[in-house]
């Protein structure tokens, strides 16, 4: 895929959007403005200390976990936004979110149902973070209300969800950023820049490291405690009996060891650096070939293929103390969060890039190029699109995990090869009575 450009004409003064103009026209009109992503200058799009009141761009935050208080936290902090709704099925956890944000402003409201945030009008945009079975109901039903869209990693549970949260994503025009904020860290960006113009040749192998979780466990039953809404916890998950291990968000397992509502592992660490891979290797809009579950045929571990012979492999014992690691022909290129980045030659990693290579779409804050997006319309780094593929990887490889056998992919047909069985885990049942808004 070529490099988006990083520059677009803007609109003239005479034409210009207003805020709130172009938050609810999404496609209807800026989308022919604002055709491809593109970079504006920050004094352009409100970002100075001060914001005026009706220039903020208005927030609902649905899910008051763990993730959500990184990000409540940062908006809070960004004068960009207000947070006018939280919403939470726990009771506790609503009302500890809506006092942090009452100890900064006045005006947030706190909800039980998400429903009730995507009524109000003045809602310009919901950030989701539930745990993953919950995203493509409450993504969907967003859009179709007319708000833009940050929903955590994964995207969705299942590959049909997936590609029914991208179909209304460009049906509604609204724009969706996906939580991969490692596309908004330099040191990875500069890591796929570096795979991307060639200079380790071509890439043999890539290595990710994602760690494991416990197993999934039958919980022996436990009451439900007051002022929690197990029931639509669950929502269109099968119904198991209530235990506090099964709800937690801990970061160590909670929810996501079960493959009920998360994909593990894959969708835990997998949905970030799987996704830079596939930025690295010019893949995000299309993916692997061949998915293989760690023990078959010996192999010892899991992997994925591209057409080009490239391989993905998960948890690789020699990692080098980083977190992915691509292997080419001439060379290689390791990085990490926290800045980390390594290559051989060592030298590569000091060398800028040439007037003809390849530059990636540059984004230094997640949130920021999310807000910047609703402003212009233009797409977000991890857009809908983006995110699909990715999550489409992050299932497959929980698939073959299941199954314990292989799968042929098609990424253009977007469809498991040759195995009816297997082509079944594309899509889950959904308990009555939350069926997947359209």
């Amino acid at each position: 895929m070529s490099a988006p450009k990083t520059t677009a004409p803007h609109p003239s003064p005479a034409r210009a959007l207003t805020r709130r103009d172009a938050i609810r026209t999404g496609a209807a009109t800026a989308a022919s403005w604002f055709a491809a992503p593109h970079i504006i200058p920050a004094s352009a799009l409100g970002r100075a200390q001060s914001v005026a009141p009706s220039a903020r761009i208005n927030l609902g935050l649905i899910g008051q976990g763990n993730i959500m208080g990184s990000h409540r936290g940062a908006f809070l902090n960004n004068p960009r936004v207000q947070i006018l709704a939280i919403c939470d099925v726990d009771k506790a956890k609503r009302e500890s979110a809506k006092a942090q944000v009452d100890a900064k402003y006045s005006g947030c409201v706190a909800y039980h149902e998400y429903e009730a945030v995507l009524a109000r009008p003045d809602i310009d945009a919901v950030v989701i973070g539930t745990p993953d079975h919950w995203h493509a109901s409450i993504a969907i039903a967003a859009m179709l209300a007319g708000k833009d869209v940050y929903v955590e990693k994964p995207m969705c549970l299942t590959i049909a969800e997936s590609k029914k949260v991208r179909e209304v994503a460009r049906r509604t025009g609204r724009v969706l950023q996906v939580g991969s904020q490692q596309r908004s860290d330099p040191a990875f960006r500069k890591a796929a820049e570096m795979v991307r113009n060639g200079w380790i040749g071509q890439i043999k192998e890539a290595y990710t490291s994602i760690g494991d979780f416990p197993p999934p466990e039958l919980f022996e039953p436990q009451p439900v405690p007051e002022g929690f809404d197990y029931d639509r916890w669950l929502g269109a998950a099968p119904f198991e009996p209530y235990h506090p291990e099964r709800v937690s968000g801990s970061y160590g397992g909670g929810w996501r060891r079960s493959w009920d509502y998360g994909s593990r592992k894959h969708g835990d660490w997998g949905a970030h650096h799987y996704d830079i891979v596939q930025w690295a290797l010019g893949m995000d809009e299309t993916g692997p070939v061949e998915f293989v579950p760690k023990g078959y045929g010996g192999e010892p571990n899991q992997y994925h293929k591209y057409a080009s012979g490239t391989k993905v492999v998960r948890n690789h014992p020699d990692m080098k103390g980083h977190m992915i690691r691509f292997i080419g022909e001439k060379g290689e290129v390791l990085v990490s969060r926290g800045n980390k980045l390594d290559t051989e030659p060592r030298d590569l990693a000091k060398r800028p890039l040439s007037s003809s290579d390849v530059r990636l779409y540059a984004s230094d804050n997640h949130h920021n190029n999310w807000l910047d997006c609703i402003l212009t319309r233009g797409r977000p780094i991890a857009d809908v699109a983006v995110g699909h593929r990715t999550c489409e990887i992050c299932l497959l490889s929980g698939i073959v995990e299941r199954i314990n056998r292989p799968v042929k992919w098609d990424p253009v047909k977007e469809e498991i090869v040759g195995d009816p069985e297997a082509a079944k885990w594309m899509d889950r049942p959904r308990r009555a009575p939350y069926a997947l808004p359209s």
